[in-house]
């Protein structure tokens, strides 16, 4: 069943996930997008702002007051991501500390890394339970066409930050990886090479399996069906099921870090 989200709500769901489970979402952003990056493939359709600089956009009272609302005893988690990159919030340490407190129940963070240089933030996010990276190409050209970055934010230094978090770290690191088409052999064996140096606790490979929206949506932060969408959307090419395990088990093989990825129809 799902939640009626309204944009003076920072609490929904609960969605479900292949990743996660059943997942309540925080939306330490709002109802106006702001992110870092512009991905070919948002679920939100087009980010309203891009933005490297970190403010309070939702109180952490406010957040506080949304989420006595939602029961949790039948969540698995809680997730901080919603309407843009979550690390942008300059309130992120109290959200997760107050979330924490007051579900009892494990709380990530979906993040695209592209503020894990600021020590601040790196402080912030290792008090969650989890902590999922956005890793979504290798060079720097693909970085440019698939994440739509800020002009300012340089593929390496986030690759830098993420290195850094990852000694700071001791909850549980996932990397999230979205595949558009099928890498070719340079860019597997060198993202295999970066993840052997990260040690991740986990990889998730992914591919496009909901239509992107044309327009910003806020409705698409949740688990709404693709036919009950009242908004035009775009579907998005995916790669197949095969080129997926193909590259897990070849991950898997190599280093030893387990792989998921959705068991596409």
């Amino acid at each position: 069943m799902f939640t009626v989200i309204t944009p003076s709500t920072s609490v929904y769901g609960p969605v479900q996930s292949w990743r996660f489970g059943r997942s309540l979402g925080i939306d330490p952003i709002g109802p106006d997008s702001s992110c870092s990056f512009n991905c070919v493939y948002c679920q939100l359709g087009e980010i309203e702002h891009q933005s490297c600089n970190r403010q309070i956009f939702v109180p952490t009272q406010k957040i506080q007051q949304d989420l006595q609302s939602f029961p949790v005893c039948d969540v698995d988690t809680i997730t901080l991501s919603g309407s843009g990159e979550p690390t942008l919030a300059q309130n992120l340490g109290e959200i997760l500390v107050m979330a924490k407190q007051m579900t009892r129940k494990p709380v990530g963070v979906l993040t695209n890394g592209s503020l894990l240089g600021d020590r601040a933030v790196r402080e912030e996010l290792a008090i969650a339970d989890w902590v999922a990276v956005k890793v979504d190409a290798i060079s720097a050209d693909t970085f440019r066409r698939i994440n739509r970055p800020m002009p300012t934010i340089n593929l390496q230094e986030i690759w830098a930050g993420l290195l850094q978090f990852r000694q700071l770290y001791s909850g549980h690191l996932a990397i999230q990886t979205m595949l558009l088409t099928e890498w070719n052999e340079q860019d597997r064996g060198e993202y295999i090479r970066r993840m052997q140096a990260l040690r991740p606790d986990e990889i998730q490979l992914n591919t496009p399996t909901r239509p992107r929206p044309l327009t910003h949506q806020l409705a698409a932060r949740g688990n709404h069906p693709p036919n009950a969408c009242l908004y035009p959307t775009r579907q998005l090419k995916q790669v197949n099921a095969e080129v997926l395990q193909v590259f897990a088990d070849r991950i898997e093989s190599v280093i030893g870090i387990p792989v998921r990825y959705p068991l596409l129809k």
